[in-house]
């Protein structure tokens, strides 16, 4: 049998997208192996959201040339769409494909034979308007569902709508179709992800709300999860349905960016903070027990110190559970960096994004201590997903609190009810359950 290596940097999108393309080498006869092992055909899906995240790019499909054993290398993604010359310039990589393109991989690269000059297919992503489908599962716990690609919003650090294109998605029937393909899988979670997901559907006349109660009704499925929602976006119908829905788990990610309203006008947000304020407060009267969490960036252009101060001082006020913190970086052609160029707004000296950005890493753990102290003598139920490296297995609470305990593969994919205990010295909680006896560990990746 041929064989195919794959391996994805950043989004759970691009995981989907990857894993979706892995299951169409599986149909044609294709070994999928582990990245690194040698392989006729290796498949790299990359990410551009930061500079870093870029060299770690350019550092696998290097590592990909060097390890290989010459095969046949496909680079897709995010940064090929962006960057696809400075990709096609890696000596040793025969194919680069655009998002656009990914979804077309076979009819490309027919043979997966490379010519002596690298082949560039890459589309402009504003033409781009077929939505591609995509999901990856794993035997009986989690999957991840692309429900939605691309963005219509433009916010000045962003360039994920140059990357991905215009909001997009499939049908509801569609969307429910997959889902259910997932349930006569196995999988117990699915995990409603996208670029907006809140833009859902409204090429069709459709919205989140009628696709969140479509998938309600999906037989097998013990458990779903909005990946990550504006606050805009987020309606009080949406959380009056998860409220009332027993299979809608009490979790949601809400991206902040920034506490400070000036900042927040300079990114070019569609909120102000009272507006945010007003949503955390309203999924926890609705659900108190809801786990709620938020992005940050720190050290954006123009973010002063008082206005860094003035961000922390929200969060602080804030009942969240934990945060997603980022440090600002370049990204070329975005209104932020013209925004200095210009001198409109000041750039951050990298050293103080920094310290910035530990300043609200320690906030979000102390945020996480106070959240499982909250849950102090809680029952909750917990989903088995897999096992650790040290022999344990590991979990998730309706509420997304992680626990784990001695490795049983027959509970894998099964939801017990728990009851957790108190946070301990090293940052653990037990679970004072005694005939269960799981320590819960760091909540979120």
């Amino acid at each position: 049998m041929p064989r195919v290596s794959l391996y994805t940097l950043g989004c759970k999108l691009n995981f989907a997208e990857t894993s979706t393309i892995s299951r169409e080498f599986r149909k044609r006869s294709f070994d999928v192996v582990p990245f690194g092992e040698p392989a006729d055909v290796t498949v790299i899906n990359t990410c551009t959201v930061t500079e870093q995240a870029e060299q770690k790019c350019r550092n696998v499909v290097r590592r990909a040339v060097r390890d290989g054993q010459n095969p046949f290398i496909i680079v897709t993604g995010c940064y090929a769409q962006m960057r696809p010359h400075d990709i096609a310039a890696i000596e040793g990589v025969d194919l680069v494909l655009g998002n656009a393109e990914k979804t077309k991989l076979f009819d490309i690269a027919r043979s997966f034979v490379g010519d002596e000059k690298t082949q560039i297919a890459v589309s402009c992503i504003d033409d781009v308007e077929k939505f591609g489908p995509a999901y990856a599962a794993s035997e009986r716990t989690r999957a991840f569902l692309k429900i939605q690609d691309g963005c219509d919003y433009s916010c000045s650090f962003c360039t994920i709508p140059m990357a991905r294109g215009r909001s997009r998605s499939a049908p509801l029937t569609e969307t429910v179709d997959q889902a259910e393909e997932i349930a006569a899988a196995g999988c117990k979670e699915i995990v409603l992800s996208g670029v907006n997901v809140g833009l859902y559907g409204r090429e069709h006349g459709a919205s989140l709300l009628e696709l969140i109660m479509r998938l309600d009704e999906v037989a097998g499925v013990d458990r779903f999860r909005i990946s990550s929602i504006e606050p805009n976006l987020l309606t009080d119908e949406i959380v009056d349905f998860v409220a009332a829905s027993e299979r809608f788990m009490p979790h949601f990610h809400v991206p902040l960016q920034s506490g400070d309203n000036r900042v927040l006008g300079t990114m070019r947000r569609r909120y102000r903070r009272e507006a945010y304020a007003d949503r955390v407060d309203y999924i926890l009267d609705r659900m108190p027990h809801a786990c709620i969490g938020a992005d940050v960036i720190v050290g954006s252009p123009g973010e002063s110190t008082d206005a860094f101060e003035s961000t922390r001082d929200f969060i602080v006020d804030l009942p969240l559970a934990y945060l997603h913190v980022f440090t600002y970086s370049e990204r070329p052609d975005t209104t932020a960096v013209q925004n200095v160029i210009d001198g409109t707004s000041d750039s951050v000296p990298r050293a103080t994004r920094r310290e910035r950005s530990r300043t609200l890493r320690l906030l979000s753990d102390r945020m996480r201590s106070t959240f499982y102290a909250s849950q102090a003598g809680k029952e909750r139920n917990v989903l088995w997903e897999s096992a650790n490296s040290d022999g344990s297995m590991y979990g998730y609470t309706d509420n997304y609190v992680r626990v784990q305990t001695e490795f049983d593969e027959q509970r894998t994919g099964s939801v017990e009810l728990v009851t957790l205990g108190q946070e301990t010295l090293n940052g653990c909680v037990n679970v004072a359950d005694a005939t269960i006896a799981l320590p819960i560990i760091q909540q979120m990746q």
